[in-house]
Protein backbone atom coordinates (compact mmCIF):
# COMPACT_ATOMS: atom_id res chain seq x y z
CA UNK A 1 0.00 0.00 0.00
CA UNK A 2 1.28 3.57 -1.08
CA UNK A 3 1.97 6.21 1.82
CA UNK A 4 -0.09 8.23 0.04
CA UNK A 5 -2.89 6.15 1.68
CA UNK A 6 -1.90 8.34 4.95
CA UNK A 7 -3.17 11.24 3.45
CA UNK A 8 -6.32 12.90 5.13
CA UNK A 9 -6.11 10.19 8.00
CA UNK A 10 -7.10 11.12 11.62
CA UNK A 11 -5.32 8.62 14.80
CA UNK A 12 -8.04 9.54 17.37
CA UNK A 13 -5.94 7.11 19.61
CA UNK A 14 -2.41 8.73 20.18
CA UNK A 15 -0.28 9.08 23.44
CA UNK A 16 1.72 11.88 23.26
CA UNK A 17 3.75 13.60 26.07
CA UNK A 18 3.96 15.73 28.18
CA UNK A 19 2.98 12.93 30.09
CA UNK A 20 4.27 11.00 33.43
CA UNK A 21 4.48 8.20 30.76
CA UNK A 22 7.51 7.55 28.82
CA UNK A 23 6.42 8.95 25.34
CA UNK A 24 7.85 8.42 21.71
CA UNK A 25 6.78 12.17 20.76
CA UNK A 26 5.34 15.15 21.95
CA UNK A 27 2.31 16.80 20.57
CA UNK A 28 4.55 19.13 18.53
CA UNK A 29 6.53 16.86 17.34
CA UNK A 30 3.35 14.34 16.76
CA UNK A 31 2.22 17.47 14.66
CA UNK A 32 5.56 17.80 12.43
CA UNK A 33 5.12 14.31 11.56
CA UNK A 34 1.35 14.03 10.74
CA UNK A 35 1.75 17.28 8.19
CA UNK A 36 4.40 15.78 6.60
CA UNK A 37 2.59 12.76 5.65
CA UNK A 38 -0.86 15.01 5.09
CA UNK A 39 -2.83 13.72 8.21
CA UNK A 40 -6.30 15.64 8.55
CA UNK A 41 -6.16 15.38 12.37
CA UNK A 42 -5.26 13.34 15.62
CA UNK A 43 -6.40 13.24 18.76
CA UNK A 44 -3.70 12.95 21.95
CA UNK A 45 -4.99 11.49 25.16
CA UNK A 46 -3.67 10.96 28.79
CA UNK A 47 -4.80 8.97 30.97
CA UNK A 48 -4.21 11.57 34.03
CA UNK A 49 -3.77 15.17 32.95
CA UNK A 50 -6.33 17.04 30.14
CA UNK A 51 -4.72 16.78 27.18
CA UNK A 52 -6.86 19.72 25.49
CA UNK A 53 -4.88 22.48 27.62
CA UNK A 54 -1.28 20.95 25.29
CA UNK A 55 -3.20 20.56 22.39
CA UNK A 56 -4.70 23.96 21.53
CA UNK A 57 -1.63 26.00 22.06
CA UNK A 58 0.07 23.29 19.82
CA UNK A 59 -2.58 23.94 17.04
CA UNK A 60 -3.23 27.24 17.61
CA UNK A 61 0.65 27.99 17.31
CA UNK A 62 2.58 25.42 15.65
CA UNK A 63 0.49 23.86 13.01
CA UNK A 64 0.41 24.86 9.39
CA UNK A 65 -3.49 24.51 9.41
CA UNK A 66 -3.19 21.62 6.96
CA UNK A 67 -3.56 19.37 10.12
CA UNK A 68 -5.80 19.75 13.53
CA UNK A 69 -4.76 18.85 17.03
CA UNK A 70 -7.29 17.82 19.39
CA UNK A 71 -7.30 16.47 23.18
CA UNK A 72 -9.90 14.94 25.12
CA UNK A 73 -10.34 14.12 28.53
CA UNK A 74 -10.14 10.73 30.35
CA UNK A 75 -12.48 10.45 34.22
CA UNK A 76 -9.60 8.60 36.31
CA UNK A 77 -8.58 9.85 39.56
CA UNK A 78 -6.44 12.98 38.57
CA UNK A 79 -9.34 14.59 37.61
CA UNK A 80 -12.17 13.41 40.43
CA UNK A 81 -13.10 10.47 38.58
CA UNK A 82 -16.61 10.43 37.42
CA UNK A 83 -16.64 14.42 37.62
CA UNK A 84 -19.33 15.86 35.33
CA UNK A 85 -17.73 19.43 36.88
CA UNK A 86 -14.93 18.28 34.73
CA UNK A 87 -16.73 16.98 31.56
CA UNK A 88 -18.77 20.63 31.94
CA UNK A 89 -15.10 22.43 31.51
CA UNK A 90 -13.82 20.38 28.57
CA UNK A 91 -16.39 20.98 26.70
CA UNK A 92 -16.13 24.53 26.90
CA UNK A 93 -12.42 23.98 25.76
CA UNK A 94 -13.33 22.37 22.81
CA UNK A 95 -12.59 18.35 24.39
CA UNK A 96 -12.78 16.02 21.06
CA UNK A 97 -14.25 13.14 23.32
CA UNK A 98 -14.71 12.17 26.82
CA UNK A 99 -13.74 8.67 27.80
CA UNK A 100 -15.06 6.61 30.77
CA UNK A 101 -12.76 5.38 33.35
CA UNK A 102 -9.39 3.69 31.93
CA UNK A 103 -6.49 2.98 34.28
CA UNK A 104 -8.62 3.76 37.18
CA UNK A 105 -11.56 1.43 36.75
CA UNK A 106 -11.47 -1.20 38.48
CA UNK A 107 -11.38 -3.70 35.89
CA UNK A 108 -8.64 -2.38 34.75
CA UNK A 109 -7.02 -2.02 38.16
CA UNK A 110 -7.91 -5.71 38.98
CA UNK A 111 -6.25 -6.80 35.38
CA UNK A 112 -3.31 -5.24 35.84
CA UNK A 113 -2.29 -6.39 40.12
CA UNK A 114 0.36 -8.61 38.61
CA UNK A 115 1.63 -7.26 36.02
CA UNK A 116 1.98 -3.67 37.67
CA UNK A 117 1.45 -2.00 34.17
CA UNK A 118 -0.69 0.75 34.94
CA UNK A 119 -0.84 2.98 31.99
CA UNK A 120 2.19 3.21 31.04
CA UNK A 121 3.02 5.76 33.77
CA UNK A 122 5.47 4.55 36.20
CA UNK A 123 5.46 4.65 39.65
CA UNK A 124 2.40 6.75 42.15
CA UNK A 125 2.70 7.89 45.56
CA UNK A 126 -1.12 7.58 45.77
CA UNK A 127 -2.99 4.75 45.52
CA UNK A 128 -5.28 3.80 42.71
CA UNK A 129 -9.07 4.02 44.25
CA UNK A 130 -11.11 1.67 41.86
CA UNK A 131 -13.78 3.26 39.83
CA UNK A 132 -16.53 0.69 39.45
CA UNK A 133 -18.64 1.66 36.22
CA UNK A 134 -21.29 -0.57 36.62
CA UNK A 135 -21.81 -4.08 38.84
CA UNK A 136 -21.95 -7.07 37.93
CA UNK A 137 -25.71 -7.08 36.56
CA UNK A 138 -25.25 -4.44 34.99
CA UNK A 139 -26.53 -1.33 36.75
CA UNK A 140 -24.07 1.71 35.69
CA UNK A 141 -22.71 4.09 38.34
CA UNK A 142 -25.11 6.81 39.41
CA UNK A 143 -21.88 9.40 38.54
CA UNK A 144 -21.47 7.24 35.13
CA UNK A 145 -25.38 8.31 34.30
CA UNK A 146 -24.89 12.00 34.94
CA UNK A 147 -21.58 11.86 32.66
CA UNK A 148 -23.84 10.56 29.79
CA UNK A 149 -26.52 12.89 30.17
CA UNK A 150 -24.39 15.77 30.12
CA UNK A 151 -22.80 14.12 27.08
CA UNK A 152 -26.41 13.44 25.47
CA UNK A 153 -27.50 16.96 26.24
CA UNK A 154 -24.25 18.99 24.17
CA UNK A 155 -24.27 16.13 21.88
CA UNK A 156 -20.71 15.10 22.60
CA UNK A 157 -18.46 11.70 22.30
CA UNK A 158 -18.09 9.28 24.58
CA UNK A 159 -15.55 6.54 24.63
CA UNK A 160 -16.04 3.89 26.92
CA UNK A 161 -13.15 3.43 28.15
CA UNK A 162 -11.30 0.24 29.88
CA UNK A 163 -14.64 -1.54 31.88
CA UNK A 164 -15.53 -5.12 31.11
CA UNK A 165 -18.10 -6.21 28.62
CA UNK A 166 -20.86 -5.98 31.32
CA UNK A 167 -19.62 -2.36 32.44
CA UNK A 168 -19.31 -1.47 28.27
CA UNK A 169 -23.19 -3.03 27.28
CA UNK A 170 -25.08 -1.27 30.30
CA UNK A 171 -22.73 2.10 29.06
CA UNK A 172 -23.54 1.49 25.07
CA UNK A 173 -27.41 0.80 26.27
CA UNK A 174 -27.61 3.96 28.53
CA UNK A 175 -25.59 6.10 25.96
CA UNK A 176 -28.36 5.57 23.21
CA UNK A 177 -31.52 5.21 25.74
CA UNK A 178 -30.84 8.49 26.22
CA UNK A 179 -30.61 9.94 22.67
CA UNK A 180 -26.35 10.12 22.37
CA UNK A 181 -25.11 9.70 19.12
CA UNK A 182 -21.51 10.08 19.28
CA UNK A 183 -19.92 6.90 20.52
CA UNK A 184 -16.65 5.15 20.65
CA UNK A 185 -16.60 1.60 22.09
CA UNK A 186 -12.51 1.25 23.08
CA UNK A 187 -10.69 -1.52 22.01
CA UNK A 188 -13.65 -3.70 23.15
CA UNK A 189 -11.21 -6.99 21.71
CA UNK A 190 -8.14 -6.37 24.56
CA UNK A 191 -8.43 -5.69 28.30
CA UNK A 192 -12.52 -5.81 28.06
CA UNK A 193 -13.20 -9.90 27.26
CA UNK A 194 -15.82 -8.82 24.74
CA UNK A 195 -16.71 -11.01 21.64
CA UNK A 196 -17.20 -10.45 18.09
CA UNK A 197 -21.03 -10.74 18.90
CA UNK A 198 -21.14 -8.50 21.46
CA UNK A 199 -19.37 -5.93 19.37
CA UNK A 200 -21.51 -6.60 16.01
CA UNK A 201 -24.56 -5.66 18.82
CA UNK A 202 -22.80 -2.74 19.92
CA UNK A 203 -22.51 -1.45 16.21
CA UNK A 204 -25.90 -2.53 15.50
CA UNK A 205 -26.68 0.27 17.91
CA UNK A 206 -24.94 2.72 16.31
CA UNK A 207 -21.82 2.84 18.07
CA UNK A 208 -18.28 2.70 16.56
CA UNK A 209 -15.85 0.04 17.23
CA UNK A 210 -12.26 1.18 17.76
CA UNK A 211 -9.29 -1.29 16.23
CA UNK A 212 -5.97 -0.19 17.73
CA UNK A 213 -3.16 -0.97 16.15
CA UNK A 214 -0.66 -1.63 19.01
CA UNK A 215 -2.27 -4.35 20.48
CA UNK A 216 -2.13 -6.59 17.35
CA UNK A 217 0.53 -9.47 16.44
CA UNK A 218 2.40 -9.01 13.00
CA UNK A 219 1.67 -5.70 12.57
CA UNK A 220 5.22 -4.04 14.15
CA UNK A 221 3.89 -3.43 17.74
CA UNK A 222 6.58 -4.04 20.36
CA UNK A 223 4.33 -3.35 23.61
CA UNK A 224 1.22 -5.16 24.30
CA UNK A 225 1.16 -7.25 21.03
CA UNK A 226 -0.97 -10.08 22.52
CA UNK A 227 -3.92 -9.75 19.70
CA UNK A 228 -4.19 -11.96 16.82
CA UNK A 229 -4.21 -10.36 13.94
CA UNK A 230 -6.64 -12.03 12.49
CA UNK A 231 -9.45 -10.54 15.24
CA UNK A 232 -9.20 -7.14 13.46
CA UNK A 233 -10.69 -9.23 9.90
CA UNK A 234 -12.86 -10.91 12.09
CA UNK A 235 -14.59 -7.70 13.68
CA UNK A 236 -14.12 -5.77 10.29
CA UNK A 237 -16.47 -8.76 8.60
CA UNK A 238 -18.83 -8.80 11.80
CA UNK A 239 -19.36 -5.37 12.61
CA UNK A 240 -18.68 -3.74 8.66
CA UNK A 241 -16.24 -0.90 7.53
CA UNK A 242 -19.20 1.66 8.06
CA UNK A 243 -18.99 1.00 11.91
CA UNK A 244 -15.18 0.60 12.47
CA UNK A 245 -12.37 3.07 12.79
CA UNK A 246 -9.24 2.02 13.04
CA UNK A 247 -6.37 4.14 15.36
CA UNK A 248 -3.24 3.12 16.64
CA UNK A 249 -3.25 3.88 20.77
CA UNK A 250 0.70 4.75 19.56
CA UNK A 251 3.08 6.82 21.89
CA UNK A 252 5.14 4.17 24.33
CA UNK A 253 8.67 5.12 23.45
CA UNK A 254 9.96 1.49 22.56
CA UNK A 255 6.80 1.85 19.56
CA UNK A 256 8.33 4.91 17.87
CA UNK A 257 6.85 7.33 15.58
CA UNK A 258 2.55 6.47 15.30
CA UNK A 259 2.57 7.65 11.97
CA UNK A 260 5.08 4.48 10.92
CA UNK A 261 2.54 2.51 13.66
CA UNK A 262 -0.56 3.31 11.48
CA UNK A 263 1.07 2.63 8.63
CA UNK A 264 2.47 -0.70 9.10
CA UNK A 265 -1.05 -1.65 10.33
CA UNK A 266 -3.27 -0.43 7.02
CA UNK A 267 -0.28 -2.88 5.50
CA UNK A 268 -0.96 -5.89 7.39
CA UNK A 269 -4.19 -5.80 7.11
CA UNK A 270 -4.19 -5.60 3.30
CA UNK A 271 -1.09 -7.86 3.00
CA UNK A 272 -2.73 -10.41 5.49
CA UNK A 273 -6.47 -10.30 4.25
CA UNK A 274 -6.63 -8.29 0.84
CA UNK A 275 -8.46 -5.24 3.27
CA UNK A 276 -8.45 -2.06 0.53
CA UNK A 277 -7.62 1.12 0.13
CA UNK A 278 -11.20 2.19 -0.10
CA UNK A 279 -12.04 -0.01 3.40
CA UNK A 280 -9.18 1.71 4.68
CA UNK A 281 -10.12 4.97 3.93
CA UNK A 282 -13.70 4.63 5.33
CA UNK A 283 -11.92 3.52 8.61
CA UNK A 284 -9.32 5.69 9.07
CA UNK A 285 -10.92 8.79 7.35
CA UNK A 286 -14.58 8.38 6.74
CA UNK A 287 -16.17 7.33 9.87
CA UNK A 288 -13.65 9.53 12.68
CA UNK A 289 -14.85 12.53 10.59
CA UNK A 290 -18.89 11.34 10.94
CA UNK A 291 -18.19 10.63 14.80
CA UNK A 292 -16.78 13.76 15.81
CA UNK A 293 -18.24 15.67 12.87
CA UNK A 294 -14.43 16.98 11.96
CA UNK A 295 -14.90 20.12 9.78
Amino acid sequence: MNRSILKGMYDVHVHCGPSTANRAVDAAEMLKLAEEVGYAGFVVKDHYIPALLGTKMVDKHLGNGTCKVYGCLVLNNSVGGLNVNAVDKARQMGTAMVYLPTVSSKTHIDGHKDSGFVGGAGSSDVEEEPIVIADENGNLNPKAVEVIEYLAKHDMVLATGHGNEIEVDATVKKAFELGMKRVLVTHPHYQVGATIEDMKRWAEMGAYIEINACVFKDSGSKVEAVVDLSVAKEMIDACGVDRIIIDTDYGQAVNGSPIEGMYNFVNALEKHFGITEEEINIMTKENPRKLFNFQ
